[in-house]
């Protein structure tokens, strides 16, 4: 990945940690949050890559990284696309 690749991302609110992106997103309330978490479960799952994330009532913690290459790759700036989208379907 270039720091081109990454400029997108990082101007929209991911965070570059140590060879993954990472963010926070707040919902209204856990509901929302958990409703995000099983929409973005389904198409990882579909993807075939899994984020490493938490949650704590209206907030998910987010970190994307490729465990088998050792950092960021294309299916984690998709899997960030695709965790956008469901984000932005459920603000206000």
């Amino acid at each position: 990945m270039t720091d081109d690749d990454l400029a997108p991302f990082l101007a929209d609110g991911w965070r570059a940690e140590g060879g993954a992106l990472a963010r926070d997103y707040r919902f209204a309330d856990f509901a929302a949050a958990f409703g995000f978490m099983a929409e973005v479960a389904l198409k990882a799952e579909a993807m075939n890559h899994h984020p490493d994330w938490s949650n704590i009532w209206n907030q998910v913690s987010v970190r994307l990284t490729t465990h088998d290459s050792g950092g960021l790759t294309e299916l984690d700036l998709r899997l960030a696309r695709a965790m956008d989208a469901a984000a932005a379907q459920r603000a206000g």
